[in-house]
């Protein structure tokens, strides 16, 4: 089978917006050890880029991304948790979560399904705005692996933690209407206008003082961050790591998960 050509990660800067686009849309924007690293290197040129103000993260239709790249973490010979933070270490620079240190805002445009390290890529954006075709599930309990990006942490944070306890309990999916319902996003559009839509917002964050915006997002994120929980949460996932993951088992259960979220 032909390889493609295309980059996985897109990058299109316009209007002072950096939009950066997961495109492995043939493995639903899966999250494997390329993607990562393009997506850490964009990321950090655009934030280090003078002519861009507001960041959006998107993923190419139809999904966000389906999580981290099963098939390539059954792998035995794979490093895809390898400086990404993804198994609760601080990434390759120094920050715990997906993301290197950004000074600007990140806006998590949906326009999919965003699914367990997909739904923490989600998670740990600024804000959120979902196309009405997103859909956001934690399936960790369903692979058999732990959280790592701190979605143990940001999930309750954003719905409260027995509606959090639920979805990762169950590893039902929830839609974008009820994703608005419980305060996950911000605002629900039709899938067409998702972009422009973000693009607006952005527009109006770019109006304002960009250093008092990039004051108040550190702000934000100091009085927000709970350092003493994202070091449980990684201690938690080392420690079942240690004692019961089995890459066997979560390449024998992908398919059979991938089929559960298409039904719901």
């Amino acid at each position: 089978m032909t390889q493609s050509t295309e980059p996985v990660v897109l990058l299109d800067i316009s209007e002072r917006i950096a939009t950066i686009t997961l495109n492995r849309p043939g493995a639903r924007n899966a999250l494997s050890s390329e993607l990562l690293r393009k997506l850490n290197e964009t990321m950090k040129a655009a934030d280090a880029n003078d002519d861009v103000d507001v960041i959006i993260l998107t993923g190419a239709d139809p999904a966000f991304t389906a999580g981290l790249d099963l098939k390539e973490l059954g792998d035995p010979s794979s490093n895809l948790l390898g400086g990404t933070g993804a198994d609760g270490t601080p990434n390759s620079d120094g920050v715990r979560g997906p993301f290197p240190k950004l000074e600007k805002p990140l806006i998590g445009a949906i326009n999919g399904v965003a699914v367990t390290g997909g739904f923490e890529l989600a998670l740990n954006c600024d804000f959120l705005i979902a196309s009405e075709n997103a859909k956001f599930g934690d399936t960790h309990a369903r692979v058999g692996v732990m959280p790592g990006w701190g979605l143990s942490v940001l999930l309750p944070q954003a719905i409260g933690v027995r509606r959090a306890r639920e979805m990762s309990f169950t590893g039902n999916f929830i839609d974008a209407r009820e994703a608005l319902e419980l305060g996950l996003v911000n605002h629900v559009v039709p899938h067409a206008e998702l972009i422009p839509f973000a693009r607006k917002i952005a527009l109006d964050i770019i109006g304002n003082d960009q250093a008092g915006v990039r004051a108040i997002r550190n702000t934000y994120s100091l009085t927000t961050t709970n350092t003493s929980a994202w070091a449980t949460e990684a201690a938690e996932a080392k420690a079942w790591r240690k004692r019961a993951f089995s890459a066997d088992a979560v390449a024998e259960r992908r398919s059979k998960i991938m089929e559960r979220g298409r039904k719901q």
